[in-house]
């Protein structure tokens, strides 16, 4: 596998809406990730992924945009964002951004003049079908509820596809012209100066052109339009040409928000002949996923989440790297997804950080990750920003769900976990403002947050710290970057165990993956023991006795 510049690196995703707000309005802005940089940098971080900043109406907080080329104004200004690449290419950091590219918002120019004329240039920018019986087309829903069509307003038998919102109609990427504006804009970003961009929902820009229905999978007779995806083919000729004529000349680092994929396709998708440099792996993340509602949630067990992440280690390990992620801004946090009820405290979350930080792919931190924040307490509906949870409380109720019950599903699942503020100190509103923000704080940053744990030496975020310099140590950084990945110890009910070996380097993690001790008979013999989340490794000759989540890493002698 060639190597890439971006191989050692380790990753930050910022959700600047919840990260740092300096002016005063409840919402974070540029500035406010300028001010922290540093604490980015004390943590050893090297690349930032930032959601969209782009100007948008913020119906589904950014990802609906209006103006590809302009800062939104909640943000700050495109000159504080040139302050903001200045200020991390001084500290050896680099910046990629969202890239947004299946839709756009109904406010974007282009849409506006689709609706004047949905016939001309711009109608052709967009999926606009026109029926006879004044229905939709099709029976697709849209991954936020309801029909994937919308009525072209002015226009009664005229609809537009939006997989999202309805205020986040599709492009048409079979057009030309479209495909030109993109790559224009694409090119404009990295001339400017970024590193690259996580692609998001990029598995929906091909579409199945037959619009045929779908088999209904809820009780509104409607399917989920990523369904219709299994019909669609070509997506590999776009996403070619964006390669080719956007990330390639500028030796972009892109992460591919892909879905749906086949394991024999994943080399079409990425490596050094893929169409991304890499992508997240969102195996483990949605293994619970079964049906449509929050309420069809499954319990996962351990060894399913643990054969999950050696399984996509296996699928890659010849060609590519994907992107490790516990956390990102879709999702419920990792002390909640990943570690049963009452157990999230230092030692499981430790465990955890350290069983991801060390697999073998680009690892990834979502803000606040590195403290153990965890999910918020939701007293009603009404409290939910997104707009895909207000959906699934609704639907919940549609399919028999009483209100207390919805309110329960929608309080572990909802993406809105992930965006409550970034827990700073113990002032008022977690230092993420000086006034309330625009989604409730987690009222345990009294106890969790930034200040707190960088005073105490064996705090988690600590323990981050440690972890990140662990890793890219001039001794251990090939062998953790590029070291083969070998499971082991898979008949054990409780131990994630595996190898990293590189040339005449091997080391064996061992965690204790469970809230009861252990013991495990090893069968290497140990030349030392060189990482640790408790003070004490306890052996008895060869036998480990492991406490509750205890997590070690050894160096191995060969035989």
């Amino acid at each position: 596998m060639k190597k890439q510049w971006w191989h050692k690196k380790v990753a930050y995703q910022i959700y600047p809406k919840s990260f740092m707000d300096t002016n005063h309005d409840g919402i974070g802005d540029l500035k406010g990730i300028i001010e922290k940089i540093d604490y980015l940098s004390w943590l050893g971080i090297d690349l930032i992924w930032i959601s969209p900043i782009f100007k948008s109406p913020m119906v589904d907080n950014g990802y609906d945009i209006s103006d590809y080329y302009a800062i939104d104004e909640s943000f700050g200004t495109m000159e504080e964002f040139d302050e903001l690449l200045r200020v991390t290419k001084e500290k050896k950091m680099e910046v990629i951004l969202d890239l947004v590219i299946n839709h756009c918002s109904s406010e974007h120019v282009w849409f506006q003049k689709a609706v004047e004329d949905p016939e001309g240039y711009f109608g052709k920018f967009f999926y606009i079908k026109e029926t006879c019986d004044g229905n939709p087309p099709n029976n697709w829903r849209s991954y936020f509820g309801g029909s994937a069509w919308e009525k072209l307003p002015g226009h009664e038998h005229k609809y537009y596809l939006h997989s999202f919102a309805k205020e986040q109609p599709d492009l048409n990427w079979e057009n030309k012209e479209l495909r030109e504006e993109l790559f224009k804009m694409v090119n404009w970003w990295l001339e400017k100066g970024i590193a690259g961009f996580r692609i998001d929902a990029i598995m929906n820009i091909k579409k199945d052109l037959t619009f045929a229905n779908l088999e209904p999978d809820g009780p509104d007779g409607m399917g989920v339009i990523c369904h219709s995806m299994d019909k669609a083919e070509g997506i590999g000729d776009f996403l070619t040409e964006l390669k080719v004529r956007c990330f390639e000349p500028h030796d972009a680092l892109t992460v591919g928000e892909v879905f749906l994929r086949k394991t024999d396709e994943l080399k079409d998708f990425i490596g050094v002949n893929g169409y991304f440099s890499t992508m997240f792996d969102f195996v483990p993340s949605h293994l619970n996923r079964s049906g449509v509602g929050f309420h069809e949630y499954l319990t996962v067990s351990f060894k399913t989440w643990r054969d999950s992440i050696f399984q996509t280690q296996k699928d890659t390990y010849d060609f590519a790297f994907e992107a490790n992620i516990l956390e990102n801004h879709d999702e419920p946090r990792g002390a909640n997804l990943y570690i049963p009820e009452g157990e999230a405290y230092f030692y499981s979350l430790s465990a955890l950080a350290t069983i991801s930080i060390l697999l073998r792919g680009l690892p990834f931190l979502y803000q606040g990750q590195e403290l153990g924040m965890t999910n918020s307490i939701w007293d009603s509906v009404e409290e939910f920003n997104d707009i895909g949870t207000i959906d699934q409380f609704h639907y919940m109720m549609q399919c028999g769900l009483s209100e207390e019950e919805a309110l329960k599903h929608c309080s572990s699942a909802s993406r809105d976990n992930s965006r409550t503020p970034m827990q700073w100190d113990t002032s008022e509103y977690a230092g993420f403002s000086t006034v309330k923000p625009w989604i409730k704080v987690n009222p345990n940053y009294v106890d969790i947050n930034v200040e707190k744990q960088k005073e105490e030496y064996g705090s988690l975020l600590n323990f981050y710290k440690r972890l990140i310099a662990f890793r890219k140590a001039e001794e251990y950084v090939d062998l953790f970057t590029y070291g083969k990945l070998e499971e082991t110890y898979l008949e054990e009910e409780t131990i994630f165990a595996y190898f990293r070996e590189l040339e005449d380097q091997k080391v064996l993690l061992i965690s204790n993956f469970s809230s009861k001790e252990t013991k495990l008979l090893l069968n290497e013999k140990v030349e030392d023991v060189i990482f640790v989340n408790y003070e004490k490794v306890t052996f008895v000759g060869n036998q480990l006795l492991l406490k509750p989540y205890e997590t070690i890493v050894v160096k191995v002698l060969e035989d």
